[in-house]
């Protein structure tokens, strides 16, 4: 294979890896916070408890994720120089302040107080450990933010000079909040406060269908219902805006992403159809007479630019046909798992006992749910930016390495076994934790799960 196609695959593999932790870290520390604040409110002993035992367990599930989304991320970033040197060469001066950026103001917040959070409790006073989860929250999205804002200017540039062919910034204001910005990283955080709700519902359901789990699994399952509930319809709505961004400045990954290759008024909806390259033109057509108009445009008349208005400039049609209808179809099922569970535990009087197993097995089926969401959504992202690697002004081929074919494709095929092995390991771990009781959980908890500090009094651990 060429080796630019093959560093693309090395990159996309790298980056399915690591976006899976992101997706889910970036809502959790909320969430811990919220459990946080539901534990210190909570006037009922067993709610202290149970709210204590949910904060215990999930931040162990935190620092896992937290730690694999840092590894990979590493990873990632030592390809700029392997595989892109080209990239920092003309484009450093902005990427490079952003990364930068985003190490100091995040990962530092993030990874000081998380020792905090994990190991501060009954050592620290209940505001500093308070403190420390809202930091370690914060800190995960203002990681989100530098990372989407350098990831965002990539697709519509903005605030910058070019000198001698390197970029130079103009404006930092204008680089950071470039025009897809803001729709971007609301997406992202929607998209892990499903993922994250999802994953809090599936390992419930599962503790519930184990009997592992007392009163504590029953409290985070309610919670993450109304988070997903809520999240769902708003990344909906997040969604359709950004699809109007995309058109405004990327119409040739709309057009991709709708299979239109010639521009069309009252452009159909695809719900179906095999891209062919070859014929620029589509197999098997099955659609909705003016949807897509109707949607993009809000004009069932609207024009759509397509393909052929682009030669030579526009993305891969089958990927992000694909993609895109995948990533629409697990929002679509995850609106409806979330408002048919809840509208359930609602009619149940909120008892957990009263669930049919059929769907806490359900819920446990689509523990995953955001994650092939989340991996689909930055497929039609980074694909549809192809074949530039900075939108309209930097092509990929442009910017790759020399290194040989050969050597990427060892190097790739010793990374998909190695996130293989770890996405696996990952799992199991997280299965593990979820079946296990509290005396176990204690045995590897630095502090005990119990909220009763009288067991400590006069050992050197409580001091």
């Amino acid at each position: 294979m060429d080796a630019v196609v093959l560093a693309r695959v090395q990159f996309a593999a790298n980056i399915t890896f690591h976006i899976l932790f992101p997706s889910i870290s970036i809502a959790l520390g909320w969430v811990l916070l919220f459990f946080r604040l539901k534990h210190l409110r909570a006037r009922d002993s067993q709610a202290k408890r149970d709210w204590l035992k949910a904060y215990r367990l999930w931040t162990k599930i935190f620092a896992l994720t937290f730690a694999l989304g840092v590894v990979s991320g590493v990873t990632m970033s030592f390809q700029f120089g392997t595989n892109w040197p080209g990239y920092m060469e003309r484009v450093g001066n902005i990427a490079g302040p952003l990364l930068g950026y985003e190490v100091l103001t995040a990962f530092f917040l993030e990874a000081g107080f998380l020792g905090v959070m994990l190991f501060g409790h009954r050592r620290v006073g209940e505001m500093i450990h308070l403190a420390s989860t809202c930091l370690v929250a914060l800190g995960t999205l203002l990681s989100a933010f530098w990372i989407l804002a350098l990831n965002s200017w990539m697709q519509t540039p903005a605030g910058y000079e070019i000198v001698n062919g390197e970029f130079h910034a103009r404006s930092w204001l204008d680089i950071v909040f470039n025009p897809s910005f803001p729709y971007r990283f609301v997406h992202m955080v929607l998209a892990s406060s499903l993922t994250c709700a999802f994953l809090l519902i599936g390992i419930s359901a599962w503790q519930i269908l184990k009997g592992v789990s007392g009163s504590s699994a029953s409290r985070v399952l309610r919670s993450a219902l109304v988070l997903a509930a809520l999240a769902a319809p708003a990344q909906m709505v997040a969604g359709d805006l950004h699809g109007l961004n995309t058109l405004e400045h990327q119409p040739q990954k709309i057009a991709a992403v709708e299979a239109i290759w010639e521009t069309t008024r009252g452009a159909p909806l695809l719900l179906f159809a095999i891209p062919n390259s070859a014929t620029r033109s589509n197999d098997f057509e099955l659609g909705v007479p003016k949807l897509a108009s109707l949607i993009l445009r809000h004009d069932a008349g609207g024009e759509i630019r397509g393909l052929n208005e682009f030669p030579s400039a526009h993305p891969p049609v089958l990927p992000l046909f694909l993609a895109f209808r995948i990533m629409v179809g697990m929002g679509i099922l995850m609106l409806l798992v979330s408002w048919s569970g809840l509208w359930k535990h609602w009619r149940d009087g909120w008892e957990v006992g009263r669930m049919p197993r059929a769907m806490l097995k359900l819920f446990a089926a689509t523990t995953f749910a955001g994650w092939i969401a989340t991996v689909a959504g930055w497929y039609v992202t980074e694909i549809g930016r192809q074949p530039f690697i900075v939108s309209g002004l930097v092509r990929t081929s442009e910017v790759a390495s020399r290194v040989p074919s050969s050597s990427i494709g060892l190097t790739l095929g010793v990374y998909i076994a190695l996130y293989v092995a770890l996405l696996a390991a990952y799992v199991g771990v997280l299965k593990y934790m979820s079946e296990t009781s509290d005396k176990k959980l204690d045995a590897i908890s630095p502090v005990s799960l119990t909220d009763d500090p009288e067991q400590y009094q006069g050992s050197g651990e409580y001091a």
